[in-house]
């Protein structure tokens, strides 16, 4: 598998964003993720979008990380907050998931940003599975769904 930085409206994001959303709303019976997204927010240095290809060169992964600073939806500066992460079903189980998690975390590091956050939700035990053990910790709520029950918001520091 190879990582590759990529915008956040290439074609290959698009159509894994497409899939990510479709399987939130599966999950969670609703129209997916209504986050306000701009491919601007993960320009370097304030943000990286990561795409992962299989030996076909077919993206098969995507993640990304923006910057956030202390703001009225629960941010505190120097975060760094991990966005998009999906690996497409057929290739969940080979770590990809981990590889792009940890170049996002090298990556904000370098960049100066002090913890990487994250939101997600009940009804994915994967995910949650994947950023515990990975250490992050549970904090308090932020962002755009910090008001629902089924949020789950974790974070790491990053120094």
């Amino acid at each position: 598998m190879n990582i590759h930085p990529r915008p956040f409206d290439h074609p290959d994001a698009v159509e894994l964003n497409a899939q990510v959303q479709l399987e939130y709303a599966e999950r969670y019976g609703d129209e997916g993720d209504v986050t306000p997204l701009d491919p601007s927010m993960f320009r370097p240095p304030n943000g990286l979008y990561l795409l992962a290809y299989d030996a076909l060169d077919r993206p098969v992964a995507t993640g990304g990380w923006r910057a956030q600073d202390h703001n009225d939806l629960g941010y505190s500066d120097g975060d760094a907050e991990l966005k998009r992460m999906f690996v497409i079903p057929e290739g969940r189980g080979n770590g990809l998931a981990r590889r792009i998690l940890a170049a996002l975390e090298d990556d904000a590091r370098a960049a100066g940003r002090t913890r990487m956050v994250l939101e997600t939700g009940d009804r994915q035990p994967e995910a949650i599975a994947l950023y515990t053990s990975s250490g992050y910790s549970p904090c308090e709520k932020f962002g755009h769904y910090r008001t629902y029950e089924s949020s789950r918001c974790y974070a790491k520091p990053l120094r």
